[in-house]
């Protein structure tokens, strides 16, 4: 048999699961809860539960709160044969503020030129940012705290809490994968005090707070 240079052939599938399971054991070993997803086929995800109408990205289990863990062996054990995406359970190790790209740009910059912010209630701001293919950034925050009620108001801002998960990356979307604009290790694994972190989207809202082409697509719809 010819020797040749060029190394061996290797399934994208394999690869992809290779890299989501790495993934997901350093966010365990990191004690953040994972959670195996639906695993993504063609354009829609698929899952083995009997029926499952869902064509989005979702939990591969029914009970998928009371078996998200951050236990080494199990993580291994649910990603070693199957790409599942990697969800993270909100509302335990962290909450998250979703927002869209104009706002999550805004406060990210911010962060990152300013290591705190002085005033009642606001502490250390910068912490891990995700970002979806489709434009919506995932602000993670200490855990626990409601939304302001300028916040609340805002279609922009989703809070994600106890009984909500987020994809992490390397999950790949139909529109491409997910990514870290902050990464967890670019910020040691700190978490930003949620009300800092609200207080610069506050500010954020107000300045962009103008005739907006969102604002006229919104009314439309």
């Amino acid at each position: 048999m010819r020797w040749s240079p060029r190394p061996p052939f290797i399934r994208s599938s394999v690869l992809d699961r290779s890299r989501l399971r790495h993934a997901a054991l350093r966010y365990a070993e990191h004690g953040w809860d994972v959670t195996p997803g639906a695993c993504l086929s063609g354009a829609r995800f698929a899952c083995a539960r009997p029926g499952c109408p869902t064509m989005g990205c979702h939990p591969a289990l029914e009970q998928w709160e009371d078996a998200a863990t951050s236990d080494h062996g199990q993580v291994l054990t649910w990603w070693r044969r199957q790409p599942h995406a990697v969800l993270l359970p909100t509302g335990r190790a962290f909450d998250v503020l979703e927002v869209p790209a104009h706002l999550g740009l805004r406060v990210l910059g911010a962060a990152r030129l300013h290591a705190g912010v002085v005033g009642p209630g606001r502490g250390q701001v910068r912490g891990p940012v995700a970002v979806t293919p489709t434009g919506r950034w995932m602000l993670l925050v200490r855990p626990g705290d409601p939304l302001r009620p300028e916040l609340d108001e805002s279609l922009d801002v989703v809070r994600h809490g106890a009984g909500s998960w987020i994809p992490a990356p390397p999950t790949r979307l139909p529109e491409g994968p997910v990514r870290w604009a902050a990464s967890p290790e670019e910020t040691r694994w700190r978490l930003p005090d949620s009300y800092a972190v609200q207080g610069m989207l506050v500010d954020a809202l107000g300045a962009v707070r103008l005739p907006r082409q969102t604002s006229t697509l919104r009314r439309a719809a």
